[in-house]
């Protein structure tokens, strides 16, 4: 991918165009995606470092296809692997195995990552992290936000240290607990999934394969097939290296010991294991599984995304996942907003179109973690759109109920010498014209910018025009060209 140009200079006034608080994943996503645009944007973290834990270790198929498009899933793909059998034990001894997802789903053309992977976090942050300093970008440790302000131009952040910044766009990337989302005012509205506490840690453990994760259910359980809770313990193989996440759940009150020799007795008193298998502990954290949703994802410059804006149960891998989408969402925007190609209304797209899907990523964890629904195909996010947005047009009429149609995700596939998802890479539109029939330069008057290719028919599209987000979601679905320009118009991509 070609290096960007150099970020353009905000106002004489200003610091930055956008400042994202929070070096999360969410935040990182969004830095490296405005970086490639040449977007002035700063990141913050109120932390002296990146996160060290694994604690968001799935990585779902829309996730990895947002990976690639941002140019990072070659490196991540050499070190994640696919989730483990659970095995589980009684009494000392292996009783059964099961898998948690399906894993004869093969590649295909239109979907190429059928796979959920496993990563700990951190290896997925120092990913995101490396591609936003190759991309010019840097991480500002140690800034810990304490006041924010806005007017109708701009938003002036205050930090601890006494300095400030002041820019057009403030994201919220400050995970759970936001202190944005707080001095914002904004609620969030939500559920305590499981009263149990939860205590997550990556340990080092020997005496254990790492072809399982290995799972001991609560002492009080009648058979191998009990359904775990309060005095569950599972130890979770991580690749990449020697460590295995550990989680256990607590009966309300419990006292939770996260030091080594806490551990320790922890895993002596609920598996066959010894406190001498328990070597080493890495990080570890407790927390209660809640499900929330922020009321609101703007207010005016402000922006909240990632857990800032709705926190899962870890159930289902969804957390992560859907906060990298609801930045890969609102990169193209601003990036767009911030050139002066679409006006600042787009931005209010990104509400129109995360929140909902948010709320359904919410349920579906929440169901997960009680046990109402399985892992699989609606966990893996590639079904989700946005067919009901105001940027999808569709203009053609008497389609298949299984056709692709306007607000869909853009499928993958090789046709006529061109891998889509290679066309589709980077921070522009696409104008994909799939069949026989071209386009005529009065029908498709859609902006130098625009990168067009036509291909043979393809089973997956259906033979006519698609004009593709830079997100990889089909905007504008039509037989012809005809009607594409008033669109093109709308979202800031006349012709010129």
């Amino acid at each position: 991918m070609a290096t960007p140009p150099p970020a353009p200079r905000p106002g004489a006034d200003l610091d930055t165009d956008v400042l994202i608080v929070g070096a999360g994943p969410t935040g990182l996503t969004l830095a490296a995606d405005l970086a490639r645009r040449g977007a002035a944007a700063r990141l913050v973290e109120q932390a002296d470092a990146l996160f060290p834990g694994s604690r968001g270790k799935g990585l779902q198929p829309r996730t990895l296809e947002v990976l690639e498009d941002l140019g990072v899933l070659a490196e991540i793909r050499a070190v994640a692997g696919p989730y483990p059998a659970n095995l589980f034990w009684k009494d000392g001894e292996p009783r059964r195995a099961s898998r948690m997802y399906d894993e004869t789903a093969q590649p295909s053309e239109p979907e190429p990552y059928p796979a959920t992977l496993m990563l700990p976090q951190w290896r997925t942050q120092q990913a995101l992290h490396r591609r936003v300093c190759e991309l010019g970008g840097t991480v500002e440790f140690g800034r810990e936000l304490v006041a924010l302000r806005q007017d109708a131009d701009t938003v002036t952040a205050r930090f601890a240290d006494g300095t400030a910044l002041r820019a057009r766009y403030l994201v919220a990337c400050d995970g759970g607990r936001s202190t944005v989302r707080r001095l914002a005012g904004v609620r969030m509205s939500g559920e305590t999934v499981d009263p149990d506490l939860m205590m997550v840690a990556d340990v080092t453990v020997t005496g254990l394969d790492r072809d399982h994760w290995h799972v001991f259910p609560s002492a009080d359980a009648s058979s191998a097939d009990a359904v775990p809770g309060a005095g569950l313990l599972a130890l979770c193989p991580l690749p990449g290296g020697e460590q295995f996440q550990l989680v256990a759940q607590f009966a309300e009150g419990s006292p939770l010991d996260l030091t080594l020799d806490g551990i320790r007795r922890l895993v002596t008193r609920r598996s066959h294991l010894s406190s001498q298998d328990v070597t080493a502990v890495g990080w570890a954290s407790e927390f209660r599984p809640r499900a929330a949703l922020a009321d609101r994802f703007r207010i005016g410059r402000v922006l909240l995304a990632g857990d800032a804006a709705h926190v899962h149960s870890p159930a289902g891998a969804q957390g992560l996942n859907t906060s990298i989408q609801d930045a890969y969402n609102l990169g193209w925007k601003l990036g767009s907003v911030l050139a002066g190609a679409a006006t600042d209304s787009l931005l209010d797209t990104y509400e129109e179109e995360r929140r909902p899907n948010a709320a359904r990523m919410l349920e579906l964890s929440t169901r997960v973690h009680r046990g109402e629904a399985r892992r699989g195909r609606a966990t893996q996010q590639l079904d989700l759109g946005y067919r009901e947005s105001s940027l999808a047009a569709e203009t053609r009429t008497g389609l298949d109920p299984q056709a692709l149609r306007a607000g869909d995700r853009a499928p993958d596939g090789r046709r006529g010498g061109v891998r889509l998802f290679g066309a589709f890479a980077g921070p522009h539109w696409t104008l994909l014209t799939v069949g026989p029939r071209g386009l005529t330069s009065a029908e498709a008057p859609v902006g130098a910018d625009v990168r067009r290719i036509c291909i043979p028919s393809y089973e997956a599209y259906g033979d006519g025009v698609f004009l593709v987000r830079p997100d990889g979601y089909v905007g504008w679905a039509g037989a012809t060209g005809l009607g594409l320009a008033e669109y093109a118009a709308r979202v800031g991509l006349s012709g010129h």
